[in-house]
């Protein structure tokens, strides 16, 4: 299996990484700046537009849609190395207009929205006009089984009623946030899998209320931050639902799939950044009166998270070529490795850069510890590890056991 770059997917290598290098790392204490400065923190940084108009009149916008009408109809295997670069700030992925969860709500509008929705919502997203949120976690149940969630979406004349107790929406604490896609159950009688459904719901519709804002390690992360929502008796047109009754599981799968691709490639974007920030702080630095590069503990530590990056992008360019090749179906096997292997890999060696730079390591000077944040929450996000190894091991073992024994 080959994972060589075509000359397209290398041009847009090479342009990201100037674009990186010119405008979005310095614009990093930037937008660091104005979270601790401004009158209200959840206003969004002016760099952050700069940017975005810079990177959309460069032709670096909407890279992660396939459909070549909306976006660069690129492949998931091509697209992946891109999302790493990327992936390489916290910021970089909204500057090109590649941020969850906008980037799976598009999918999901591209996909399997009307005519109408697409116009309303998919327009303005498309041009990062507006942010969206995705509202599916409960407080109240375990959602990492989707069964569990309660909220209610039920069918009143030409609307739809919607009661919700929904958390971490990421992204509805953004004045600019406007459209929330909200999973919930249309029919409970139905069969396990056909009970929930998906809707539009406005996010200044009368009945919702932004509650607060969640803290992830004592950060809140604005401009954008994770959201409690409560949505009480809200009515919206019966034409925002999203595909027909009972397809939310069949379209939160679509969305699932290449957004936990993205997930892993930015995740490793982090860790590779990290690496190299390791190596040069500890190129750099004397204790005990010589360089920390000449600590073979040091040198262990950089040797093993070299090779742990190395095999966890392997990993995930297998599992996008296998989606391109196939199916979500087909390759849910290594979706499922790579989202059990790469946000904890990612997590070890940040945490090994950490311990390289010290006290520095911990705070703000650096992007490391939000970089560990972000690695960390992903090891919930799209599915908590345990779901991910529960469904990959029963997989494995209906497969092998069926087999007999080797010869």
């Amino acid at each position: 299996m080959r994972f060589d770059y075509s000359d397209k997917v290398e041009g847009l290598r090479a342009r990201l990484h100037r674009f990186m290098d010119e405008h979005v790392y310095p614009a990093e204490e930037v937008c660091e700046a104005h979270a601790e400065r401004a009158d209200d923190r959840w206003t969004t940084p002016p760099v952050i537009d700069e940017l975005k108009a810079k990177a959309r009149a460069e032709g670096l916008w909407n890279l992660f849609l396939a459909e070549s009408e909306h976006g660069a109809g690129l492949t998931n295997l091509e697209y992946a190395p891109l999302a790493e670069i990327m992936g390489r700030s916290m910021i970089g992925p909204e500057v090109f207009n590649c941020n969850a969860p906008d980037t799976g709500n598009m999918e999901v509008l591209a996909r399997f929205g009307t005519a109408q929705q697409k116009e309303r919502w998919l327009t303005p997203l498309l041009a990062g006009e507006i942010r969206s949120g995705f509202a599916m976690t409960e407080p109240a149940v375990a959602s990492s089984d989707a069964t569990n969630i309660r909220a209610s979406i039920v069918r009143d004349g030409d609307q739809y009623v919607i009661n919700a107790h929904k958390w971490w929406t990421s992204g509805a604490n953004d004045p600019r946030c406007k459209i929330l896609i909200v999973m919930g159950k249309t029919d409970g009688s139905a069969d396990q899998y056909r009970q929930q459904s998906q809707i539009l719901v406005p996010i200044d519709a009368p009945g919702v209320e932004v509650v607060r804002a969640l803290k992830v390690f004592g950060a809140e992360h604005p401009p954008h931050g994770h959201a409690e929502l409560r949505l009480t008796d809200v009515r919206v047109p019966a034409s925002n639902l999203i595909g027909e009754e009972g397809q939310g599981f069949e379209i939160a799968q679509a969305r699932l799939g290449p957004g936990r691709i993205h997930h892993c490639m930015r995740l490793i974007g982090c860790a590779q950044r990290a690496l190299e920030m390791m190596c040069r702080r500890v190129e750099s630095r004397v204790a005990f009166g010589k360089k920390l590069s000449e600590q073979g503990s040091i040198r262990e530590d950089v040797a093993r998270s070299a090779c742990d990056i190395e095999q966890a992008r392997l990993l995930t360019l297998c599992a996008a070529e296998r989606m391109d090749r196939s199916s979500y179906k087909e390759a849910r096997d290594l979706i499922a490795m790579i989202k059990i292997v790469a946000p904890s890999m990612a997590q070890q060696v940040i945490d090994r850069a950490i311990q390289a730079h010290g006290g520095g390591g911990l705070c703000q000077d650096y992007f490391l510890a939000d970089a560990f944040g972000y690695a960390r929450y992903c090891r919930i996000a799209d599915g908590p590890d345990q779901v991910h190894m529960m469904s990959l091991g029963k997989q494995l073992i209906r497969r092998y056991a069926t087999q007999g024994d080797p010869p």
